[in-house]
């Protein structure tokens, strides 16, 4: 269990003052001028030797990902866009940052944005985080009229400006290169790559597009050393997390964690275990909404990380949004949601993508009643496969891989339900 004096996000609750006063009594803000001396190589070293891997879902390292930016710049500008379009179902990790602990944040800003030669950066945040954006705006105008923005910010010689933008509500944006698109007042539809955004992003500069909570660790890590965080979690699965747990446990919380640690040490601990004991447990979806579920005795003793998760259970850490659902819910139902959301979220731009997503949610409200053929389940398997891998972006991924991880674990059930509609013993309605 991660001791307190280990947390990186120290008000993450809001039981502290989020002004600039109560982040400096924090500790944040501390030396900020020292940490942008050290240099950008030396930054970025320090990024790759903390094995910091991205929070926004990929789990990419984010040191290396910083070294792709060009060296010297070529007469363009360059840009840091953070990534606060949080829109992925299970997922609130981000807005605890923002609405309650901002100046983390946006002292990364700075940092990451020199380390990476940008002297500005702009932060897209989702259409439904009204407050958030407010709390945030407040933290950048204090950090502005304290001289740590702007102008020499923080008496370091360098000149930076950060810049909010609230989007409209589209999930699509979440993924980077839409997010650009949008940020440069387009309709928010993926990109193809190549190239990168570090070679052309943001008005065709360089860039990089990183998550809120991966930037909001950097100054602690740089204040502490690469050292002390990697000595959380296994090798390559570094660190200190937010995990966003919800769903059938008796207290859904936000709460940070170390890495690695294991799914029944993070609900006893933080969460006072499932509603109506472990064996009441069905099933689990361990990163956001588009990781597959896994069955209830198969997390019991999983190591939520990135490499165990994917690796011995088939799912996806992802944003580490754990959805704890018990044997009182219809799971055949609870997917064919996640479904309806994907196929309405789809921006429509490739084919696979916009015609899958509907044909896959008419499927899976036929599953719910009961109504299809046994045989449909293996057509709906070659469907998700005709669609995973075959979109631009990762959209079409998430809308197949709760599906994939529904047939592969409770296929069973759901030949149940075809048989007992077919027999004519029961109904079960989606609504």
């Amino acid at each position: 269990m991660l001791q307190d004096k280990d947390r990186i996000f120290t008000n993450i609750y809001g039981m502290h003052d989020r002004t600039l006063a109560g982040a400096k009594a924090r500790g944040h803000w501390d030396g900020t001028k020292d940490l942008i001396g050290l240099g950008r190589d030396k930054i970025v070293e320090i990024m790759k030797a903390s094995g910091l891997r991205g929070r926004g879902g990929a789990g990419f390292p984010t040191g290396l990902k910083w070294s792709f930016m060009p060296k010297e710049s070529d007469g363009r500008p360059a840009y840091l866009v953070v990534n606060a379009d949080e829109s992925e179902p299970g997922t609130c990790k981000d807005r605890e940052i923002m609405r309650h602990d901002p100046h983390t944040l946006i002292e990364g800003c700075l940092i990451a944005s020199f380390a990476m030669n940008a002297n500005a950066c702009y932060i897209y945040i989702r259409g439904e985080y009204i407050r958030e954006r407010e709390a945030l705006q407040a933290a950048i105008d204090e950090a502005y009229d304290a001289g740590l923005l702007g102008k020499d910010a923080a008496k370091s010689g360098w000149d930076f400006d950060l810049y909010l933008v609230h989007g409209a509500g589209a999930y699509i944006c979440g993924e980077e290169t839409a997010l650009l698109e949008s940020l440069e007042g387009r309709k928010g539809m993926p990109r193809m790559k190549p190239p990168f955004p570090a070679g052309a992003g943001l008005y065709g500069c360089p860039t990089t597009v990183n998550n809120v909570e991966s930037i909001a660790v950097v100054p602690t890590i740089l204040r502490r050393g690469a050292e002390w965080f990697a000595g959380f979690g296994r090798p390559n699965n570094a660190g200190t997390k937010l995990f966003a747990i919800s769903g059938h446990v008796n207290r859904p919380c936000v709460v940070e964690e170390a890495m690695s640690i294991s799914f029944e040490e993070l609900i006893e601990t933080h969460c006072g275990g499932i509603r109506g004991g472990w064996d009441n447990l069905k099933a689990v979806i361990p990163g956001g909404s588009s990781v597959p579920c896994v069955r209830g005795e198969n997390m019991k003793d999983a190591i939520m990380d990135f490499d165990y998760l994917r690796n011995e259970l088939g799912s996806g850490l992802g944003t580490a949004a754990v959805i704890v659902m018990d044997k009182q819910t219809d799971i055949i139902k609870a997917i064919w949601r996640l479904a309806c959301f994907y196929k309405h979220e789809s921006c429509g731009q490739c084919t696979p993508c916009r015609e899958g997503t509907g044909w896959m949610m008419r499927v899976m409200e036929r599953l719910v009643k009961g109504e299809a053929q046994v045989e449909e389940i293996d057509m709906l398997w070659d469907v998700t496969k005709q669609v995973e891998g075959h979109t631009i972006c990762a959209l079409g991924d998430a809308a197949a891989w709760p599906i994939q991880g529904l047939i592969r674990n409770f296929r069973d059930e759901i030949e149940d339900r075809i048989k007992v509609r077919r027999d004519g013993t029961v109904q079960v309605a989606a609504e």
